[in-house]
């Protein structure tokens, strides 16, 4: 079959197209699925690059390209743990279940499914154990991949193979962000990262549970980010507390961090909650501790997720609930022109890859 290889960390010379690369068979409990298309994500390219190694500490997009001098191998991965090249990444797929392992119910031949980046089938669902697709085990950047059955959600929708292959890492990770902190009706939500996967999900999902929201995007981006649903929307350049005042959020669901960090803890309200999953602008703030305790903050970090948050997913899709948001899709064998057009930010929605037939 076709897939890429990443045979190592490091920039883009290390994402391997191969056309001769075995076809996997599942295991007991596991589907094979035909791959009809696999989104882009910071997580893939994070992962390359080995930014998870607190070794690093500057941008995401610094290294995108040729990796970070410094990083260390040991600990490049979502979870510390090293990582065994050459490994297929990927971890959004829109699939076909066309054969099934033992112990699976040969009835799901030909389902469309969408499978949960993060799983906890392989860690025993266990809390805040995580098995990542693209890291921990192969994922969809190739004509077929395996996955444990009950990772692997029916989908049943209207939308394309590739609307549906936006969804499962940047929709499931900005659930859980609202999730995990709570958003009800009526609260006021800053986002940060807006016009990015996560962040334009997040401003969809938000608007689902009938919140304010509030979107940090560069000036270029204000209007499609208004049209995803934005009630309101800051440049990322301005401070926010002289444009919003302080303590009028009442939950920030941050991408960036970075320099501008310390603003957006200001802005909180008192009892206000901090949400993160991701360190766009680098990984290292400042926090003045008077400000998280003398306002009694709660401070969250969301990577481990229930299974809940992809089951609403797939209610929400079936229900058009949200939208999918698709800004251009490539051939598998396109996939460093794919990722240069990611990390250059130019567009608002995903970028899929979709396998060769």
């Amino acid at each position: 079959m076709s897939a890429v290889l990443t045979t190592g960390h490091g920039g883009f010379d290390v994402l391997d197209f191969r056309t001769d690369v075995e076809v996997p068979s599942p295991n007991s409990g596991q589907v094979l699925i035909k791959v009809l298309g696999a989104g882009i994500n910071n997580t893939d390219i994070n992962t390359r690059t080995a930014w998870y190694s607190k070794s690093v500490t500057g941008e995401t997009s610094v290294g995108g390209a040729e990796g970070f001098d410094n990083a260390e191998n040991d600990d490049g991965s979502w979870s510390g743990v090293p990582l065994s090249f050459p490994i297929i990444q990927g971890a959004d797929c829109c699939g076909e279940i066309v054969a099934v392992g033992e112990q699976v119910d040969a009835k799901r031949i030909g389902e469309r499914i969408l499978v949960r980046t993060m799983q906890q089938h392989a860690v025993d669902y266990q809390p805040f154990e995580c098995w990542t697709v693209g890291s921990e085990c192969n994922g969809a950047f190739a004509q077929y991949m395996v996955a444990f059955s009950d990772e692997s959600f029916k989908i049943e929708s209207d939308w394309s193979d590739i609307e549906l292959a936006s969804i499962p890492c940047a929709y499931s990770t900005a659930e859980n962000l609202l999730e995990r902190s709570n958003v009800g009706r009526d609260e006021t939500v800053l986002i940060t990262g807006s016009s990015g996967g996560v962040g334009s999900a997040a401003i969809q999902l938000a608007k689902r549970r009938g919140a304010q929201v509030i979107a940090v995007t560069s000036e270029e981006k204000i209007t499609d980010v208004k049209n995803i649903g934005a009630d309101d929307v800051v440049k990322r350049e301005d401070n926010l507390i002289k444009i919003l005042g302080k303590e009028c959020v009442d939950v920030v669901v941050d991408l960036v961090a970075g320099s501008k960090w310390g603003e957006l803890l200001e802005v909180l309200k008192k009892g206000g909650r901090y949400a993160t999953a991701g360190a766009i602008a680098g990984p290292i703030v400042e926090l003045d501790v008077r400000t998280l305790y003398l306002k009694d903050l709660t401070l969250i970090g969301c990577t481990f997720q229930s299974s809940e948050v992809f089951k609403n997913l797939i209610g929400y899709i079936e229900r058009n609930e949200i939208k999918p948001l698709i800004a251009k899709n490539y051939p598998l064998k396109d996939i460093v022109r794919a990722q240069k057009d990611f990390l250059a930010k130019k567009y608002v929605g995903k970028l899929v890859l979709v396998p060769l037939k």
